[in-house]
């Protein structure tokens, strides 16, 4: 779907590129416990697991914005709801390793900073597994005010950006940092400046986009359409629902269909099938989709067609899957290597 020449061109233009970002920035913890310091609680008698190293990562929203950094965009322009708090802190002393301008992000002391912990144990054989996660989440609404602030720092960052990104991560109606509201004030903008790149991706509400170019997998299709999640293993029937959603919102959508690669659809019924980069061994497919959509987003605004940026999209995300135990992410040099490899 690509040539070697044409990725390199891609390549060169993602230094000058500036990036805004709006959703739902958590931070991921692990925990890596080493299972040869065994210590039994003294209170309960259960096994104390014995932390030997914390990382902190930004995840989510932030995922895209790792991957961006690694694929070598220029700047990145974050706009999210964060609480007062240490993980908040963690997470922006995390971003300070990134390109990231921080300013726009919003702070509510009413709010927990959304936090994934995930204890990581070493086995016998060296391999690392990841134990039960912990949570930290907020159970409720954005309140009026913080939505002003995020709509305020949203106007500044789409004049300032070459195109933005969206993560809505959170499933829950107006609990995270796409409300309602926010998505509303976006479509406006977005529909006052058609030329602007707008990438949405949303867990839950991918639907109710109408505006931008839209980025679900094949059971958010489904999800959208109110049709039988088990179709996802149909791929004539995920095909349709690509195609049905696309016209149902008007808007061209990029629907990633995991190891066989993607699909390039126009509101008109078009769909191209980019397929994906074969990949051998163990993989970890958790931030895949975030990491494809850095690939894509950095190629469309670097002037790719469609096509090519769902091809160079599928080619971060064969690379990023082969990392396990981490949120993967994919340079230029590996890039390079990887198409190399394949072709």
């Amino acid at each position: 779907m690509i040539t070697l020449e044409r990725l390199e061109t891609l390549l060169a233009g993602f230094p000058k590129l500036k990036i805004g970002l709006l959703g739902d920035l958590f931070l991921d913890r692990y925990l890596d416990i080493d299972p040869e310091m065994y210590e039994l609680s003294i209170e309960t008698g259960l096994e104390a697991y014995q932390v030997t190293r914390i990382r902190n990562y930004p995840g989510a929203l932030g995922t895209v914005m790792n991957n961006l950094a690694a694929l070598g965009v220029g700047r990145l322009v974050p706009i999210a709801c964060l609480g007062d708090d240490g993980q908040a802190d963690d997470l922006v002393r995390a971003l300070g390793s990134l390109p990231v301008d921080p300013k726009h992000l919003v702070r509510d002391s009413a709010r927990i900073t959304p936090t994934y912990t995930k204890p990581m144990k070493r086995a016998g054989d060296g391999t690392w597994h990841e134990l039960n996660r912990l949570d930290l989440r907020n159970k409720a609404a954005l309140s009026h005010a913080t939505e002003d602030r995020l709509i305020a720092e949203l106007k500044l960052v789409f004049a300032a950006t070459d195109g933005l990104i969206v993560v809505d991560q959170v499933n829950e109606p107006n609990w995270g940092t796409v409300t309602c509201r926010v998505r509303e004030e976006l479509g406006r903008l977005s529909r006052s400046a058609p030329e602007k790149l707008v990438f949405c991706d949303s867990r839950a509400q991918i639907g109710a986009f109408d505006f931008g170019v839209l980025k679900p997998n094949v059971g958010e299709c489904l999800a959208a359409l109110d049709l039988p999640a088990e179709s996802k293993h149909d791929p004539v029937a995920a095909r349709a629902a690509a195609v049905e959603l696309s016209k149902h919102t008007g808007r061209p959508l990029f629907c990633t269909l995991g190891e066989k690669g993607s699909l390039v659809v126009e509101p008109e019924g078009s769909a191209v099938e980019v397929p994906g980069y074969p990949v051998s061994g163990p993989v970890d497919t958790v931030g895949a989709g975030d990491s494809s959509t850095a690939g894509t987003v950095a190629s469309l605004l670097a002037g790719a067609s469609r096509v090519e940026a769902a091809a160079i999209g599928n080619l971060v995300a064969s690379i990023t899957v082969q990392q396990l135990g981490t949120t993967g992410t994919a340079n230029p040099a590996q890039l390079r290597a990887r198409w190399r490899e394949t072709h």
